[in-house]
């Protein structure tokens, strides 16, 4: 943005002004008596203030209304103060107009997130004029939220104050291009676009782009009180590195203890309220600001997003809460770990009674008057601290959990959450009651996303019509539960349909495009779900089935090579997923990556012990010692010691697989090698190998198999010929021979038993060849091993 920085621009994005910089405001004369009013009113968290100063009413007052939508009307007001007022000069006037949507933005989260509660009223500041066609505020209210919907997705119903929003939203969204003289104005967008997103069911296409424009610019310790060695946990080790930070004052100051949320005791006779270090000074954390505590609970956060629900990971991030907890300064930051703790809590036996009360304590907290709302908003923006109701609706879940259905359905039904109220109902096995509060709700308005609820409980695609109807076609939640049903039924086509008709009414709904993927992958539309699955890599890049299904798709298209590109990323989110790692092994044969597919093998072997794939085996053996060429034009013989490597622990977990045990004697020569070690270990494995054959029964039902296995026996004792002539001494020799020969006599005794005719007394003509073979083999075998005795 264009110009110098207005000089109290920081301090307003701060919240909190120095005493610096307040003698510099004065000196310089930066706020005069107008600015300089607001100013004061906005640092001093007196906001309901600046909203009944004559002067922002008389910017919103009309004696006429003639836009029929109260964002338009808003609009043209304000920009008709910033483009026709005489009273202030152009910068002025858009310092005011920033100051009174920034005041609009901490007033509409105070009022939904902090508490306490707020008293002005839209009558207090809006002209009577607006007020004409609705006989009360919550039809106001209604009319409101309607415009504050985005890409087909409701919003709370019981928003308090959305006006306040909307006037945020005008200013700092609507008219941002005409407030030039401000600097810092992309932060104040970006808190806007934020905390509008909070309200939607779904994530928001436009506010996302409206943010990515604003973006432009473990030690020893005891957990038990009856434990009697320290053992290792879980904590959180903070340092600073270089010079110790220094008490900035453009930090904030850290909040009364008395003004924070209580971090209620555990109060249990067995664990711990927190854990007790064997050596507290080893560990012992500096005095950290709001920024660094800020950070701290952001690096928590992302860990929470990027790891599976996990006990581990759950006692991770309870050593980041703890941290976090043992530095209560700030409201935002106590009131984020409380709530992550309670919900981490929730599932254990000994803390679900504290997660219980301390659910309480910060929902009553918004209620309470005693802490002021600027220490409610001190670093505030950097904690994604949920809004009050979300707070009682996680209350209200935890009532539900332990058994105390009828108070959980009074706080649900308080908060018109009716989805949770069916879903109460639904579990409770009562789905006549959940349909009758419904219908209930219907008859005394109705909306789309109550018929949607409604379908929900009926498995009704009726219900999801009117739904559709009533929302003018633009509910995207109509859309993708009818979708969803149709998928249920396995009506793929039907599905697709409104699969298509959701996301293109919002095309960030990550569970929709997932699902319409999978509905193209059954109808084999493999280039619609090529299309559905890069949508969701694209929208959640480190989504692991969404990147093999889109590999599925290009194998399908016959895409081979993005489909290896494609399993990659789709490895790189989940290392552990078997499944992928088979795709990815058979791509990689498939297009020539063969150096990938020997490590696939051995990521295949460490998490499934006993794998085998005999197929990709014998690729990887073919291309190396024929010495093919690989996708990059590199010589695959290169590869002969991996490979060797690969088969020595493919045939230490799978022993009893006899063709397995012949290619790895085929990477070592099958016993051709002018090198004898190689010859040796050839007829190690070859050996091993015959004798996986004969443990089998099925080589001795038909002549087919019993010849083959003769084949093998013949190919053995050759080997073991060239073998002996390197041995170290005529008895290592002799061994060698004596066990090939019987081999071969033990063959031929087999014959004579299974293959002799009982009218002629002959064995099978078919086998004829092959009995001579052997018969010639084990005289020579005899002769050989005679030549190596009389050498003792």
């Amino acid at each position: 943005m264009a110009g110098v920085m207005w000089t109290p621009e920081l301090a307003v994005l701060r919240g909190f002004s120095t005493e610096t910089e307040r003698q510099q405001w004065k000196q310089e004369g930066v706020a005069d008596a107008e600015t300089g009013s607001f100013l004061q009113l906005l640092l001093e968290g007196n906001y309901e203030s600046i909203f009944l100063n004559s002067l922002t009413q008389n910017i919103f007052n009309s004696t006429m209304m003639t836009e029929e939508k109260i964002d338009s009307y808003l609009e043209k007001q304000i920009l008709t103060f910033l483009d026709y007022s005489t009273d202030l000069d152009k910068t002025k006037r858009q310092q005011l107009i920033f100051l009174i949507g920034v005041s609009s933005l901490q007033l509409f989260v105070q009022s939904n997130w902090t508490g306490p509660l707020v008293d002005l009223q839209p009558q207090d500041f809006l002209p009577s004029v607006l007020f004409q066609q609705f006989s009360e505020v919550k039809g106001l209210d209604a009319v409101v939220l309607s415009l504050l919907i985005l890409d087909g997705e409701s919003i709370y119903s019981l928003t308090s104050k959305p006006i306040l929003l909307l006037l945020a939203r005008v200013i700092l969204v609507n008219v941002k291009h005409k407030l030039t003289a401000l600097q810092s104005l992309p932060w104040w967008t970006l808190r806007c676009v934020n905390i509008h997103q909070q309200l939607l069911e779904e994530r928001s296409p436009q506010l996302f782009t409206l943010a990515g424009d604003c973006i432009d610019q473990g030690a020893l310790g005891k957990r038990t009180r009856f434990q009697e060695k320290y053992v290792a946990q879980l904590i959180l080790d903070v340092r600073r590195e270089g010079d110790v930070f220094p008490n900035c004052e453009f930090s904030p100051s850290p909040t009364p203890q008395e003004h924070l949320t209580r971090n209620l005791e555990l109060n249990d006779d067995t664990v711990l309220n927190e854990i007790k270090l064997a050596d507290c000074e080893q560990f012992q954390m500096p005095d950290l600001c709001a920024e660094e505590l800020a950070v701290i609970l952001g690096i928590c956060t992302n860990f929470q997003k990027n790891n599976p629900v996990h006990k581990l990971t759950e006692e991770e991030l309870l050593a980041f809460t703890s941290c976090l907890l043992s530095q209560a300064k700030y409201w935002a930051i106590q009131t984020s770990a409380l709530i992550l703790r309670t919900k981490l809590e929730r599932g254990s036996t000994r803390r679900v009674e504290r997660a219980m009360r301390q659910t309480q304590a910060l929902a009553d907290q918004f209620e309470d008057k005693t802490t002021p709302v600027l220490e409610r908003l001190k670093i505030f923006y950097c904690c994604q601290v949920p809004p009050h109701w979300a707070i009682q609706r996680q209350l209200a879940s935890l009532l539900f959990e332990l058994g105390c259905t009828s108070s959980a359905l009074q706080i649900f039904e308080k908060l018109e959450m009716w989805e949770d109220v069916v879903i109460c109902y639904e579990r409770a096995g009562q789905h006549g009651k959940a349909e009758e509060i419904l219908r209930q709700e219907l008859e005394k308005k109705e909306t789309p996303s109550l018929y949607c609820l409604l379908g929900d409980v009926l498995r009704d695609h009726a219900s999801y019509d009117k739904a559709w109807e009533l929302s003018q076609h633009r509910s995207a939640r109509a859309q993708r539960s009818k979708g969803l049903l149709h998928l249920r039924s396995k009506e793929f086509k039907e599905c697709v349909e409104c699969f298509e008709r959701s996301v293109k009414i919002n095309p960030m709904q990550l569970g929709v495009w997932f699902s319409l993927g999978c509905a193209y992958l059954a109808l084999e539309d493999y280039g619609g779900s090529a299309k559905a699955f890069q949508r969701c890599v694209t929208l959640e890049p480190d989504n692991a089935e969404a990147w093999n299904n889109l590999s599925t798709s290009y194998i399908r298209l016959k895409q081979k090579v993005k489909a290896f590109r494609t399993l990659q990323e789709a490895l790189k989110c989940n290392y552990e997923h078997w499944q992928i790692w088979e795709n990815y092994i058979l791509t990689s044969t498939d297009i020539g990556e063969f150096s990938e597919a020997i490590k696939a093998y051995h990521r295949l072997l460490d998490l499934r012990d006993k794998y085998k794939d005999v197929q990709v085996l014998k690729i990887l053996v073919k291309a190396v010692m024929d010495g093919m060429t690989d996708r990059s034009g590199d010589v695959a013989t290169g590869l002969k010691g991996k490979l060797q490597e690969l088969l020595g622990r493919v045939t230490s977990r799978v022993t009893n697989d006899g063709e397995i045990w012949r290619l790895y004697a085929q990477v070592y020569g099958s016993g051709q090698s002018e090198k004898p070690d190689e010859n040796e270990k050839a007829f190690q494995y070859l050996s091993k190998a015959y004798k996986c054959d004969t443990q089998s029964s099925s080589w001795e039902k038909d002549i087919t198999s019993f010849k083959e296995v003769v084949r093998k026996a013949l190919g053995l004792a050759h080997v073991a010929q060239k073998c002996s002539k390197n041995k170290s001494s005529p008895q290592e020799a002799v061994q060698v021979l004596s066990s090939v020969r019987l081999n071969l006599q033990g063959l031929l005794s087999k014959a004579k038993q299974l293959f002799t005719d009982v009218a002629s007394g002959e064995i099978s003509r078919e086998l004829a060849d092959e009995i001579a073979a052997m018969n010639a083999l084990v005289i020579e075998l005899q002769d050989v091993s005679n030549q190596f005795r009389n050498q003792y």
